[in-house]
């Protein structure tokens, strides 16, 4: 049967619309739930029962909300980090050793020990504990940058592998050095360098039993803030997404290309690391074998389907950090990875349509 229309995608000659990213993205979100319910009928589940549920586990209380928080603040730090990177189109894929990184580097500050934590301030010990964290994962962003400006080198396969050299020294400490009794894990830290929580305020505020957000959601924040000013707002950033949409104009305006690319991995890694560090403060308390749920690979997403806003980074996160809470509750526990996986599927499949316009043509034109 012959039909008498066919679509055609047509490559865009003008700007798209400044709402069509937001739409794509949200776009995206709503098919791949939709596509994850299918697949949930199709197998024997109830897909509105799952979906409800999703919503009632990560949104449906203060208590539950806050631990949806929780989750999503590493995950907003290394979204914040892939997006600076992807600005500049650095394919950092090393955010997750970068985490790792800026986790070892901060438990330096309680472990060995770099101050004295019976008289140094709380505040003072948490702020040396961020920068410490940021210092190593800049320093490992700071490896793949100086590669690729000097010698030109595939940012995705060194960045790849530092994910896993990271991993690996920091099971060297754990597992021997700094093991707590033979178990993969350090001692738990002192009370003293762990990030304030809510539920701390519960004597004096019962409405605040049972919220574990903590100050690394505030650091979280004010990070996307930063990053929005300086992609936004200063030279730098113009320079940054100069240099990434046509780097023989940056060249020909005399901006120090390599110089650039050693900075924005820096800054990269540093919010990863930074990240690392809320996550051992914050959470778990120790240096361990996994403190990671993937969130330095779950970052490239959040950076994309954010279309590389970081006030979407926030947004995104949260419904990560959601995906996250429910798979722990939903059965089969591979239900949010699934939906995950279809999401970045999707967002991927969309930037075809801010590349090009779908059009309706009509084979027969003289029937019309």
């Amino acid at each position: 049967m012959n039909l008498p229309y066919t679509l055609i995608f047509e490559k865009r000659t003008e700007d798209y619309p400044k709402w069509l990213p937001a739409a794509v993205s949200i776009g995206s979100v709503i098919a791949a739930f939709i596509i994850s319910g299918i697949l949930l009928k199709i197998i024997g589940g109830e897909p509105l029962r799952v979906i409800k549920f999703f919503f009632t586990a990560t949104f449906g209380s203060w208590a539950v909300f806050s631990d949806t928080m929780v989750k999503a603040t590493p995950l907003i730090l290394v979204g914040l980090a892939c997006t600076v990177a992807f600005k500049m189109k650095l394919w950092n894929i090393g955010a997750e050793g970068q985490f790792y990184m800026g986790a070892f580097f901060a438990s330096l500050v309680v472990l060995v020990p770099m101050v004295n934590l019976e008289t140094t301030p709380k505040f003072l010990i948490i702020v040396l504990m961020m920068i410490m964290g940021m210092i190593g994962g800049a320093i490992w962003g700071f490896i793949p940058g100086i590669l690729k400006a000097k010698y030109n080198v595939n940012e995705i396969i060194i960045t790849l592998m530092l994910n896993y050299i990271a991993l690996y020294w920091n099971n060297f400490w754990i597992f021997d050095k700094w093991s707590d009794a033979g178990f993969q894990m350090t001692p738990q830290f002192a009370k003293v360098a762990w990030l304030p929580r809510l539920s701390d305020l519960a004597r004096e505020y019962r409405m605040f039993s049972g919220i574990t957000l903590h100050l690394g959601v505030i650091i979280a924040i004010i990070a996307a803030i930063i990053i929005w000013w300086i992609l936004e707002r200063s030279r730098w950033g113009y320079e940054i997404k100069l240099i990434g949409d046509n780097p023989a104009a940056a060249r020909y305006a005399g901006l120090n290309i390599s110089k650039n690319i050693i900075l924005v991995f820096m800054l990269s890694g540093a919010l990863a690391g930074l990240a690392g560090m809320s996550e051992i403060s914050g959470v778990v308390h120790r240096l361990q074998e996994r403190i990671s749920s993937g969130y330095g690979f779950t970052g490239i997403i959040i950076a994309w389907l954010a279309k590389l806003n970081p006030f979407t980074v926030i947004l995104v996160s949260i419904l990560f950090g959601a995906l996250i809470v429910a798979g722990r509750e939903i059965q089969p526990s591979g239900i949010a990875y699934l939906l995950q996986g279809i999401i970045l599927f999707m967002v991927i499949s969309s930037d075809v349509l801010l590349r090009y316009k779908i059009r309706l043509i009509n084979l027969n034109p003289q029937e019309a």
